[in-house]
């Protein structure tokens, strides 16, 4: 799925990037994680509806389970669960997370793979792709080890989430 949505570059990818995303079946990493949260009231809602982490900064465990037809990855953060679903359609990775759908375009740029959003829908409801120009993933590599950054802002509310970290990937 994941070489798919990131094309030809998805080869040139640090080992690490490439291990998380080829994988099939069942598979546990463990890493730490710092997370940031928006303070406003709109900024929680949304974080609510999505199932975003708490704030903190801790351990972090990541179950992902895939086959052919896509992925569900739960992120233990904090004492909370995020679920989520990922599949491959139209050329996007679609991810499920909460009452949200988004679509993503997967880049390889400088030896990360980055995540942009090409659309949304909440509640089956299709959302302006203008409101989610700063909402942005990157996954790379340092040291070996697997390294990600996720930060949203969303016009009107500010920031929603940033968590980054780390996974062993091994």
């Amino acid at each position: 799925m994941f070489p798919r949505a990131a094309g030809d570059g998805f080869a040139d990818l640090p080992p690490s990037v490439r291990a998380l995303h080829l994988r099939q079946g069942r598979q546990r990493y463990a890493g730490q994680v710092e997370v940031e949260r928006g303070k406003g009231w709109l900024a929680r809602l949304f974080a609510a509806a999505t199932r975003l982490p708490p704030a903190g900064r801790g351990p972090l465990l990541v179950e992902i389970d895939a086959d052919a037809r896509g992925e569900r990855w739960v992120r233990h953060i904090g004492g909370r669960r995020m679920p989520s679903r990922l599949w491959f359609r139209d050329g996007l990775l679609c991810e499920q997370l909460g009452l949200a759908r988004f679509g993503f375009r997967l880049d390889v740029e400088g030896g990360a793979l980055a995540w942009r959003v090409a659309r949304v829908h909440a509640l089956g409801i299709p959302l302006p792709l203008s409101w989610f120009g700063e909402v942005r993933a990157r996954e790379s590599e340092q040291d070996g080890r697997y390294r990600f950054d996720v930060r949203a802002v969303l016009p009107g509310v500010g920031l929603l989430v940033h968590y980054r970290g780390w996974l062993d990937v091994g």
